[in-house]
């Protein structure tokens, strides 16, 4: 089937926002035949809102759209397309979203698509029948360009390169409210941390947080749930507040650790961090510079947010998608879609990333094999055309 035949005439209205992926899935959209509409949207927008939902209905019935569709779940968005029986079509690619313990979640007209399959799994065990498995993709057409200057040449060849944030913003740093905690409950945080730290493909911290722990953590930076929602206090102090402390230790120990012996490039919104050895260039844009400093390093570093429980980031994605070399963290959904040590490579522990490190660097022949085949592998089964009739086909 060609691609401009999978959404012959579709009437989609796209709920534009600045998010990841949102310009190569409007394109994706048009190159398979879908007719978009656009409604100009924000993420924070709130979940009651009668202004947003009498204008936003007044859009749906203008534009009669068989689906409605947005990057990330929105409880607001569900509750209109609900009362108007119009499908709603998410497509979720963080973890933690909040917003998906929002009791409209259950709503019938409701097609979410979640990117993380422990996370999906428990929502279906739950009894949610509103949720789907699908992992993100990529746009190889653009990431994938061998076109490159000798200046873009220059500026982006590396050997070692991570893009991504380190969690040491200010807007991230949420486990620093967390003044004036019990000696006891602070070594029991710190414990768990640092054993969650050194373990890979389970999360034990929410279950730790015992009734005793979470009323210090009350008192220390309330944290209620939303009214409307059924998220614990116990999911939103581990996944906020816990997990992005110990995604912030990993990510700069690390970056000190490779660079203490490799020079590492480091593309993040915290230009103020600092290590021997790394160059901190500060933020990217993420359509046009990104896709280089994936194709021109010789390796790519995932490190994943330690709330992403299983699934595979954007990131690993477009840096297959770029024809770079991806090294990444332990992740099952990899298992599922590509081979190790034939489309990608993954690390078990410190020392064993090290190791990594220092075999790709000094294997030319095998590392550029392994990125072909990522990226050929992007091109056959992983790209946004490839999930455009998933999300929008029959069920």
């Amino acid at each position: 089937m060609a691609q401009q035949d999978k959404l012959p005439h579709t009437k989609i209205l796209y709920m534009d926002w600045n998010c990841y992926g949102g310009q190569d899935m409007k394109l994706a959209l048009q190159r398979c035949g879908a007719v978009l509409s656009y409604y100009p949207f924000s993420p924070r927008t709130d979940r009651n809102d009668a202004v947003f939902e009498e204008d936003f209905g007044n859009a749906i019935r203008s534009v009669s759209p068989q689906f409605v569709f947005s990057f990330n779940y929105f409880p607001i968005i569900s509750k209109v397309c609900n009362a108007l029986e119009v499908t709603y079509v998410s497509w979720v690619y963080d973890n933690p979203l909040v917003s998906l313990y929002s009791y409209t979640l259950a709503n019938p007209w409701n097609r979410v698509f979640l990117f993380d399959k422990q996370e999906y799994l428990f929502f279906r065990n739950n009894g949610i029948p509103t949720v789907r498995y699908l992992p993100l993709a990529a746009a190889p057409a653009r990431l994938g360009s061998d076109a490159s200057s000798p200046a873009i040449l220059q500026k982006y060849q590396a050997d070692i390169s991570f893009v991504g944030s380190l969690y040491t913003e200010p807007k991230h740093r949420l486990y620093s409210r967390l003044q004036n905690l019990p000696d006891f409950t602070k070594g029991y945080l710190d414990a768990v941390m640092q054993v969650q730290g050194h373990v890979y493909g389970i999360s034990i911290v929410e279950e730790l947080l015992n009734e005793d722990i979470l009323s210090d953590l009350r008192k220390a930076c309330p944290c209620p749930p939303n009214s409307d929602g059924v998220e614990t206090e116990s999911y939103l102090y581990s996944n906020y507040f816990l997990l992005r402390q110990i995604t912030a230790m990993e990510r700069t120990e690390l970056i000190q650790k490779i660079s203490s012996k490799y020079p590492l490039q480091l593309y993040t919104k915290d230009n103020t961090y600092r290590c021997p050895g790394c160059n901190n260039h500060g933020p990217i844009d993420y359509y046009s510079e990104a896709p280089y400093v994936f194709r021109h390093s010789r390796i790519n570093l995932n490190i994943s947010l330690r709330s992403i429980k299983s699934g595979i980031p954007l990131r690993a994605f477009d840096i297959m998608g770029s024809q770079g070399f991806l090294l990444s963290n332990f992740q099952e959904d990899f298992l599922e879609y590509f081979t190790p040590d034939e489309d990608f490579v993954y690390y078990t522990d410190r020392e064993d990333l090290m190791k990594q490190v220092e075999y790709y660097l000094s294997h030319e022949k095998e590392r550029l094999e392994i990125c072909r085949n990522g990226y050929e592998k992007i091109l056959l089964s992983h790209t946004y055309e490839n999930r455009i009739p998933i999300l929008f086909g029959d069920l």
